[in-house]
């Protein structure tokens, strides 16, 4: 424990000399009339957002605010890799008997995701603002977490890789060991994005330990004879919803309007990586793109967009060593006999990890609830009406009472998952 240090926020003075002046050196593209969002990030909004950043956002404000959260670094090593340094947020409940959570961001995110949700599931007190839950909310129905949530390797204020073959059972691997060495035998986790897979992989890995998980990303296959007999009878029985097929219209523009950034990531990241190193405002086009498209018009502020750039660009490996992952985890470097890949993810879990999901209807991939219960042992499912791939931002408030309902005491599908806690 004498590892885990307390951690500050402090970006260098010429480092926020160097932004201003890249900023001020900007070179732009023209555009096609009336091209909108349709060809990317529109020019107007990236002029915008740009001068913003150059003239008026207040990093050093911002700075404060992050600063405000219970933030720590520790050294991790995972097999056959050298140790590094692991920047995470941590805060112990008050409450006894409270869960073990680990919230895992995913790509063009960050632990700012956590930012809306840690102190509401840590302690669970009504506050101006919160969800109602009335006088009593630390009454025993209402679950309580140990809430912690790393930057991922190569993220944030985390060290990088600098190694072939870090890919999703290292990422695994690296959350795992920093639940351990946080004094949790036994936890739960939460994840969207490559927030999704690695909390799979952890399940997959690590099911003497990791209990639950609930996700916030629709993934899976329409069901077999074979693999899912039971709810490949449902799916030939059952037509799709008018929802269902609004959202397989969704899954079908990701799909063929907006996975581009995916294969550049997975094949050349290192070519990408100069322009997102050089230039601030090649980052913010690349990153602000998705922060629009992926959302569901969910208002952005030129404050929120510029904080949640900068996080990439003062970051500790940089703003280019994130893209790596999409490689690594796309190629066959790592220990066959440990190897996660993507579509194993994707299979059934059991082991007696429980399973929890979140629907939103503005998610890249928007699936039937049929397809996505093959993934395992479904104790918890709910369908929200607003929300998309950054769930934890856009509606922290559903994603509060999400995580709370399946765990909870009355009703909970994974009440009582960590051994020698009764889930509260």
């Amino acid at each position: 424990m004498t590892d885990i240090q307390p951690f500050t926020i402090s970006v260098p003075d010429s480092a926020l000399s160097d932004l201003k002046t890249r900023l001020s050196l900007a070179r732009f593209p023209d555009e096609i009339d009336g091209a909108e969002w349709d060809y990317g990030a529109p020019l107007a909004d990236v002029k915008r957002l740009t001068g913003y950043w150059k003239d008026k956002y207040d990093w050093r404000a911002a700075e404060t605010k992050l600063n405000e959260l219970p933030q720590f670094t520790t050294s991790i090593q995972c097999d056959g890799f050298d140790t590094l340094r692991i920047h995470f947020i941590h805060a112990r409940s008050s409450r006894k008997k409270a869960i073990p959570l680990l919230f895992v961001h995913g790509w063009p995110g960050s632990f700012i995701e956590a930012t809306k949700i840690w102190r509401q599931l840590s302690s669970p007190s009504p506050s101006p603002g919160s969800d109602d839950l009335g006088e009593d909310a630390a009454a025993a129905d209402v679950p309580a977490f140990h809430f912690v949530a790393p930057s991922l390797p190569s993220y944030g204020f985390s060290e990088g890789v600098n190694k072939k073959g870090f890919a999703l059972a290292q990422y695994a691997e690296t959350c795992h060991k920093l639940m351990l060495k946080l004094g949790y035998e036994e936890y739960v986790t939460q994840g969207g994005d490559w927030g999704y897979y690695v909390t799979r992989a952890m399940s997959l890995l690590y099911p003497r330990h990791c209990k639950a998980t609930h996700i916030n990303m629709d993934q899976g296959h329409a069901p077999s004879w074979t693999s899912h007999p039971a709810l490949a009878l449902q799916h030939a029985l059952t037509p799709y919803s008018d929802a269902e097929k609004r959202g397989l219209e969704r899954t079908k523009w990701f799909t063929e309007q907006g996975s581009g950034y995916r294969l550049l990531q997975s094949t050349k990241p290192q070519t990408l990586g100069y322009a997102m190193a050089d230039s601030p405002v090649a980052l913010l086009a690349w990153i602000y793109e998705k922060l629009h498209d992926w959302t569901d018009s969910y208002p952005w502020t030129e404050d929120e967009v510029c904080t949640w750039i900068s996080i990439y660009w003062f970051s500790t490996d940089g703003p280019a060593a994130n893209l790596r992952i999409y490689y690594e985890v796309t190629h066959q470097w790592d220990n066959p006999a440990t190897r996660v890949t993507r579509d194993r993810a994707l299979e059934y879990i059991g082991g007696g990890v429980k399973l929890g999901i979140s629907h939103a209807p503005k998610e890249l991939r928007v699936l039937p609830s049929i397809w996505t219960r093959g993934q395992g042992d479904v104790v918890f499912e709910r369908t929200n009406d607003s929300g998309g791939h950054f769930f934890a931002w856009e509606r922290p408030e559903y994603l509060i009472k999400d995580v709370r309902d399946m765990f909870a005491k009355k009703g909970g599908g994974a009440y009582g998952v960590v051994k020698g806690l009764d889930g509260y």
